[in-house]
């Protein structure tokens, strides 16, 4: 007697916010493009209809739509609900902000709590806001870095999924230090969504609790110095 066969897993449906380039949107095609990986990119929305990121999943195959701030002056509710609507249409669990560079607010973000995430190129709760690698080496620190967590109603909060951080070399600059990070994000945004994809990163009041991260996982996104 044979055993019926294994039918795959239901995938977690991404919907990715960008407004600019779209460098860590990139990194999310590339590891949605593995077989094994538990996510699907089902929408790309922008607030910017020249936002190079579009071309990005467009070469990729992934659905896009634009829907511009400009055309709600002085509504942001509206404009919110406008992209709230598109994202619900493709049937979205999951949203990551990807350099979109609209504040968004505790209307939306209620809308998607526990179900909206952010990377930001600093580990918080250091560094909030702009300039962060500026800010690092003006303030000396000896690691900077970058966290990916669920996006509270206050600017740069909310419950840390995973951070990898990156040293702070003698003679960096803003844009060397910048680079450093950035390889880093690209590591690190995919590694959370599998850790929510899979089940493995569970929201406990104000942290989230990871089980099952390996260490061999968890050295490949912080390689030894």
């Amino acid at each position: 007697m044979t055993s019926a066969p294994k039918t795959a897993a239901p995938k977690l449906k991404l919907g990715v916010l960008i407004s600019g380039r779209g460098s860590n949107l990139q990194a999310l095609i590339d590891a949605c493009a593995a077989p094994d990986f538990p996510a699907e990119i089902v929408l790309v929305l922008s607030n910017k209809a020249d936002a190079f990121g579009l071309e990005r999943a467009a070469k990729a195959g992934i659905p896009t739509a634009v829907v511009s701030h400009r055309d709600f002056p002085g509504d942001k509710a509206a404009f919110e609900t406008a992209m709230d609507a598109q994202l619900r249409q493709a049937g979205v669990q999951l949203v990551c902000l990807a350099g979109f560079m609209r504040l968004l607010s505790p209307l939306f973000v209620t809308l998607w709590n526990d179900a909206l995430i952010n990377i930001h190129p600093s580990l918080l709760p250091s560094f909030k806001g702009l300039d962060t690698h500026e800010r690092a080496l003006e303030t000396g620190v000896r690691f900077h870095g970058c966290t990916v967590h669920y996006v509270r109603a206050e600017m740069d909060a909310g419950p840390i999924i995973a951070q990898a951080a990156v040293p702070v070399l003698p003679g960096d600059d803003a844009h060397a230090l910048a680079d450093r990070v950035l390889e880093s994000e690209h590591a690190l945004y995919p590694h959370a969504v599998r850790l929510i994809a899979e089940g493995r990163a569970r929201v406990d009041g104000a942290v989230v609790r990871i089980n099952g991260v390996s260490q061999e996982l968890a050295s490949s996104i912080n390689p030894p110095l």
